[in-house]
């Protein structure tokens, strides 16, 4: 999780124009399967939509299990908690496949970055030669 975040926010701090990840496409470090026909300009575009949604979804699980323990007083015990911890793991390793998806996804985004800046960079000091 830390590692997402860290991730999220060099990305945030280093992508001063992101009008310049307008028609550039994901290179190495993407997934082909996730990245489908969206520029990275897009693709930035989500991946700050959700670190909102990530830090939300922390707070709204504690929200949620604090108001679920009125309702677990009331229901009937059906022999679920023995499932509980199987379905915790399974859900768990989803979300750090998730994660671990987009901390890939942000550095690749950020690399391509810097990578065309670089370029720009590289550009001006030929044309002013």
């Amino acid at each position: 999780m830390e590692q997402y975040f860290s991730a999220t926010q060099k990305m945030e701090q280093e992508v001063m124009f992101p009008s310049l990840l307008r028609g550039v496409f994901p290179q190495d470090g993407a997934d082909p399967a996730t990245s489908g026909s969206a520029d990275l300009y897009e693709r930035y575009q989500l991946l700050k939509s959700i670190k909102p949604m990530v830090e939300r979804g922390l707070a709204s699980v504690t929200d949620q299990s604090l108001t679920s323990n009125d309702d677990a007083n009331t229901a009937p015990d059906d022999g679920i908690d023995g499932n509980l911890e199987e379905r915790l793991s399974h859900h768990m390793n989803g979300l750090q496949q998730v994660l671990t998806d987009l901390t890939k996804n942000t550095k690749a985004l950020t690399r391509r970055y810097s990578q065309i800046l670089e370029e720009i960079n590289l550009g001006e000091g030929q044309s002013s030669s």
